[in-house]
């Protein structure tokens, strides 16, 4: 087990980590319920999608990356993707001695919201074919019709800033037409990539489907493990958020100001790495 002690523990910075840049719309969920933590999030840009990489690779990726969070005294990660979190959170928490949390598609609150029994997922293929995936079917799918569809393509379309081009309205077109033939009436945004695609996935569904993700619970779980370990950081706290990417892409800062926008006055800096 790795484990890390620091003078100023509960100022450390919170960890987030994910394939790329979708993790960020979780990030906006973290920051909005707890501002005044600091937030250390690193994007694996380079190695992205994780969804059609294996659970063996995808682990050692998180293993690496969570290695460099708790080097810069991360007191608690989260690990804001799907398909990490199907291959590598149980390995994770069995190496490290700090809180992690991890998310997984919102089944089972979309099983709650469908009026007509109907509702889609989509999501990465490696989230779909997963046993976490396969458990949340098991467990939330079994009285309503599931309609689900691998995604290849949105992941590298919102890690390249093209969130409503014709290219990726195309794209969304194609993996919502089955969804749409079976009378879905909720969609599941299955990957965390996906909540920055919502207005244009919006704009070919229209208004009527409801779609679900969940960037808020994964925040409030957060919340729940900082409050059982007594980590917050103090209210009067001056947080920071640091975002790290390994992106080999020109406009890879551009793109992380772009899908922060606005968020808050909360300082922020970019750090790029080089690609191990």
């Amino acid at each position: 087990m790795v484990s890390m002690t620091t003078p100023s523990l509960n100022n450390s910075p919170i960890g987030v980590m994910d394939s790329g840049v979708g993790g960020i719309s979780v990030l906006k969920h973290i920051h909005a319920l707890l501002p005044h933590e600091n937030l250390l999030y690193f994007a694996d840009s380079h190695y992205a999608p994780y969804g059609s990489k294996s659970a063996e690779v995808i682990t050692q990726r998180c293993i690496s990356i969570t290695d460099y969070l708790i080097s810069q005294h991360a007191k608690t990660i989260v690990v804001a993707c799907n398909t990490a979190t199907a291959a590598a959170i149980t390995t994770l928490r069995g190496r490290y001695q700090i809180p992690i949390i991890g998310m997984e598609p919102a089944v089972k609150p979309a099983a709650e919201a469908t009026k007509n029994g109907i509702i889609g997922v989509l999501a990465t293929v490696g989230t779909l074919k997963s046993a976490q995936f396969a458990a949340l079917l098991e467990n939330y799918g079994k009285d309503i019709k599931v309609i689900t569809q691998g995604c290849e393509g949105l992941v590298e379309c919102v890690e390249n800033g093209a969130l409503n081009t014709p290219q990726t309205k195309a794209l969304i077109t194609h993996y919502c037409a089955p969804l749409l033939a079976e009378g879905a009436d909720t969609i599941v945004l299955g990957c965390t990539h996906y909540p920055f695609l919502r207005e244009t996935i919006a704009e070919v569904i229209g208004n009527s489907i409801t779609l679900i993700d969940t960037g808020a619970a994964v925040a409030m779980q957060l919340k729940r493990q900082l409050d059982t370990h007594k980590l917050h950081a103090s209210h009067l706290h001056q947080a920071h958020i640091t975002f790290n990417t390994n992106s080999t892409l020109p406009n890879a800062a551009e793109v992380i100001d772009t899908l922060w926008g606005a968020c808050s006055q909360t300082p922020y800096t970019v750090v790029t790495h080089k690609p191990e």
